[in-house]
């Protein structure tokens, strides 16, 4: 089993987000809490670069070393990083809970020490027509994110 956590930090969201997965052929499950963010969709990415020099812009774009498109965290074409939306009810506090068999904590794939970053808008997961969203999903701005690191 390996594990990781990110500390998730912006001007009013905070969180922090566990991964684990069981072995390198098993899906890694996204689980935590993030506070602060307003009621509905909000995209929710791996992006490639571990680094917050610049705050949440710093971190580049999306995690894809295969140079697909932006899609869904089901479509067979998408970023390695595309982990689509997480939904807030508004309240205080939103819960986390994805499964996902494309990113790793191992190997080539994996998502240790890169950058995850909660965006102010929904995800239209490539779909939406709009001019960025082949690339972002149109999510709009970066409202939180952290590095993910190995944890025990």
């Amino acid at each position: 089993m390996v594990k990781a956590v990110c500390v998730l930090n912006g001007e009013n969201v905070k969180g922090t987000i566990f991964f684990s997965q069981n072995d390198d052929k098993a899906p890694v499950e996204v689980t935590g809490e993030i506070t602060g963010l307003s009621k509905g969709l909000h995209g929710f990415h791996i992006h490639e670069y571990g680094d917050n020099t610049n705050g949440c812009m710093s971190s580049g774009p999306h995690f894809n070393p295969f140079g697909k498109t932006h899609g869904a965290p089901t479509d067979e074409v998408r970023h390695v990083g595309d982990l689509g939306n997480i939904e807030s009810a508004g309240s205080s506090v939103t819960t986390v809970n994805i499964s996902d068999s494309v990113i790793s904590l191992t190997g080539p794939l994996s998502i240790i020490g890169r950058t995850l970053v909660v965006h102010a808008d929904q995800d239209d997961l490539g779909k939406g027509g709009h001019e960025l969203s082949a690339s972002t999903g149109n999510a709009g701005a970066r409202i939180a994110c952290g590095v993910i690191g190995i944890t025990k």
